[in-house]
């Protein structure tokens, strides 16, 4: 395994995140995204979501470059929703296979259950991505769901696989509405 550092995000990350997540979009399954956004819309996202408190992690190699990311935000924009989270994690290929993912993801479940969300939710596209499936059952995720044919890109359709991992409690008992982690519309 080679040596690596998580840290929070920063916007000098974009580029570098960019990057990464062009690869995804260009070459995956990950992200139904069919043409990358550029770094003022990446800004943009980043921006909404660390100004909402969401974390947005990075994973840095020896050498200090970016070569993983991920963060967590909304599941839905609905106000009902808004004890639970989405998890979003993005490798550039060479980082792969080495715990990345699973650090990043082990502590974007920390920090959410230290802000007091309720429950994870992961979005896989590609019923077939067996990494990410891998890697969610991994840290306790449940599979709860398959949309079949869900998204259409590269000339098929793909499956997405949803998965769930209890935070707090989960449903067990009623959140504290005074301490809402994120921000109400």
């Amino acid at each position: 395994m080679s040596a690596f550092t998580l840290r929070e995000a920063s916007l000098a990350d974009i580029p570098a995140i960019c990057r990464i997540y062009e690869h995804a979009v260009l070459h995956g399954t990950a992200t139904y995204e069919l043409v990358p956004p550029d770094e003022t819309e990446m800004t943009a996202r980043f921006l909404g979501l660390t100004r909402q408190d969401y974390p947005y992690l990075v994973a840095c190699d020896a050498a200090g470059e970016v070569v993983a990311y991920a963060y967590a935000g909304p599941f839905r924009a609905r106000p009902a929703y808004r004890w639970s989270v989405e998890d979003s994690i993005y490798l550039a290929p060479e980082a792969q296979g080495q715990g990345i993912g699973t650090a990043l993801l082990g502590r974007l479940l920390e920090l959410c259950q230290a802000k007091g969300f309720r429950q994870m939710i992961a979005v896989i596209g590609g019923a077939d991505n067996h990494g990410s499936i891998r890697l969610h059952e991994k840290l306790g995720f449940a599979r709860i769901g398959l949309f079949e044919g869900s998204g259409f890109k590269f000339g098929r359709w793909i499956d997405t696989v949803l998965m769930q991992y209890p935070l707090n409690g989960g449903k067990s008992t009623l959140p504290d509405e005074s301490v809402y982690p994120g921000t109400l519309s």
